[in-house]
């Protein structure tokens, strides 16, 4: 897949001869500046390769999540038994006593 988009190699910028002219370019320079494109072109190649693997590992990710039976709901919390009964006996508590307190407060008035 990347092979067929990159025309040149490290190595192959490396091995590159240019041909000298009468006026042509000073060629330490030119060297220096080819040593520093082979840095940039390894270290871009380097890069590549830990972004395909990344890649890689997060398709396989996706692909496993995806496996999974999803819901269609967030997880509801739900209490474990003990605080249910104690909700349940607490709500009844309240109940009562509100009803005391109305017959208390209201008298024979509520049952007319």
């Amino acid at each position: 897949m990347l092979a067929d988009k990159i025309r040149l190699t490290a190595k192959e910028i490396l091995e590159k001869e240019f041909k000298t002219g009468m006026r042509g370019y000073n060629q330490e320079e030119v060297d220096k500046y080819l040593d520093s494109i082979i840095k940039d072109y390894e270290a871009f190649h380097e890069e590549i390769e830990l972004l395909q693997a990344e890649n890689l590992r997060l398709k396989k990710q996706v692909e496993e999540l995806s496996k999974r039976p999803q819901s269609t709901t967030a997880p509801s919390y739900t209490p474990p038994p003990a605080q249910q009964q104690q909700a349940g006996t607490t709500n009844f508590d309240i109940l009562k006593r509100l009803s005391n307190l109305e017959k208390h407060v209201f008298g024979s008035k509520l049952y007319e």
